[in-house]
């Protein structure tokens, strides 16, 4: 059953940031959304508050005294399952880079539209909280491919009786994967089915977490790649049966066809 804190109907975000004109603006736009906010100007006193355990989210910008946003998000995340939304200037691209790689659930570019924000909160919660969306089509009950076994009920991976520690984006994205297993997907789909967002070629954060996933998991017991690379395409995952290598393409469910030869694997 749901606790009362998930079905509350107002989301408590923390919001670090050393611009305070930024924190106020943030501050009003989101309790015209129904949000409590709580603000921090440093990044020592907000990984303090971000630890407490008493907000949803956090929205951190990446240039922060004391702590920078880069060392507060991993810290955050080695402790936390607090949904972490990054902010930064369009000359940070490495470091939005580093802060997915260090557990962030998504990344901003200042200057952007608080209603865009909003909507990759939403996004987020989505994701972390299945349970409460009708229809979220990402987490099946059970699921086993292989060596790997996912519960969807607790969200948890295991490589046979080895626990595997995932993001809830890294679990979404090993969901889809799994399911569509010997298919190659492309980016725009895999984007739109665990970020909820339109499909832009610059950005790399599905690459990222693809990368994560490959570090976390490892290869199949037959020594092959989990997650194959198809090139300008997306990825494919490579089942370890004697029907490996009949890789379909088939995308995911309500998307369109993609012509592209399996042999453009690398």
């Amino acid at each position: 059953m749901a606790t009362r804190r998930e079905l509350s109907l107002k989301p408590r975000v923390l919001v670090i940031d050393e611009d305070r004109d930024t924190c106020e603006l943030l501050e009003e736009h989101l309790a015209r959304e129904g949000m409590t906010v709580h603000l921090a100007h440093d990044g020592k006193s907000g990984l303090m508050h971000g630890l407490s355990g008493e907000h949803d989210f956090v929205i951190l910008d990446l240039k922060l005294p004391q702590l920078t946003g880069l060392e507060v998000t991993k810290r955050l995340r080695a402790h936390s399952t607090v949904g972490i939304l990054i902010l930064s200037d369009r000359s940070e691209k490495v470091d939005n880079i580093i802060g997915l790689e260090f557990g962030a659930d998504d990344c901003l570019v200042k200057p952007f539209n608080p209603s865009e924000l909003v909507a990759r909160m939403r996004a987020i919660s989505r994701r972390r909280t299945p349970w409460l969306t009708r229809e979220s089509g990402l987490t099946p009950e059970h699921m086993e491919v292989d060596d790997l076994c996912l519960d969807g009920g607790s969200r948890t991976c295991r490589r046979k009786a080895e626990l595997i520690d995932l993001t809830t984006v890294e679990f979404d994205l090993l969901t889809v994967f799994l399911g569509c297993s010997g298919r190659i997907l492309h980016r725009r789909d895999l984007l739109k089915k665990v970020s909820d967002r339109e499909y832009c070629p610059f950005d790399r954060s599905i690459d990222v977490h693809v990368c994560n996933l490959r570090r976390k998991l490892g290869p199949l017991p037959d020594g092959t790649e989990r997650i194959r690379g198809v090139r300008r395409v997306g990825y494919v995952y490579v089942r370890s049966t004697p029907f490996a290598s009949a890789i379909t393409e088939t995308p995911l469910p309500s998307t369109n066809y993609f012509p592209v030869e399996p042999k453009t694997c690398f």
